[in-house]
């Protein structure tokens, strides 16, 4: 699994990243929401680089020419609920990619120990498409495989490009056992360097779909 780390090189996704982290910033869940846009919207224009193109003819005001557009399939999926801002970034550029969601969630068996539950899929046939999962935290990896695998029942992509923006390490060495016989490329705004006892993210930036969505009982 091809890993993509955007914070290694200095770019204005760096502030989005710092005002995510920022608990001042964080009051407004509005800007909140809008800085995930935006992290999607930069990860997309980066994503669009390893795409395959074709040329096309298009007719201008004064004249015919030739332009390379993007050839893929693409299907953006997402995981419910922090991952929707995440998402929408994605479609702003992918303008015209069908689009697929996945709900998955913590069932805590105690106050450490927890299950991810899938409860969710709404997703059009893979087969042969380009398919996009972007997820706001990729803390443990479970999130990600098992929302995954509820995919791949819908087909089997050409490629697949899994997103996040903040992935932690233990997170990134656990889906690279575990999907290294799929083709997948991994895309992350920041890599952290570990997990909590409860298996969040640290320094990473708290509860993602609370931040942007509100508290949940």
């Amino acid at each position: 699994m091809n890993v993509n780390n955007l914070s290694l090189n200095n770019t204005v996704l760096n502030a989005f990243i710092a005002e995510l982290r920022n608990v001042d910033v964080q009051r407004d869940a509005m800007r909140f929401r809008r800085n995930l846009e935006r992290t999607g919207e930069i990860m997309a224009y980066e994503l669009s680089r390893t795409l395959t193109y074709r040329s096309s003819k298009i007719q201008t005001p004064l004249a015919s020419m030739e332009v390379n557009l993007i050839a893929n399939d693409i299907v953006i999926g997402t995981v419910f609920r922090a991952g929707l801002p995440f998402h929408n970034g994605f479609l702003n550029f992918f303008d015209h990619a069908e689009n697929a969601f996945v709900s998955a969630f913590r069932k805590y068996r105690d106050n450490e120990k927890f299950d991810i539950e899938i409860e969710y899929i709404a997703a059009p046939n893979l087969k042969g498409k380009t398919l996009i999962l972007a997820d706001t935290m990729l803390a443990t990896g479970l999130s990600f495989e098992l929302a995954l695998q509820a995919l791949l029942t819908k087909g089997e992509p050409d490629q697949i490009h899994l997103c996040s923006v903040i992935a932690s390490a233990p997170g990134i060495e656990y889906l690279q056992r575990k999907l290294n016989n799929l083709p997948v490329t991994l895309w992350c705004a920041a890599v952290d360097p570990e997990l909590n006892e409860h298996a969040y993210i640290v320094p990473g930036l708290g509860d993602a779909g609370d931040l942007a969505y509100g508290l949940k009982l």
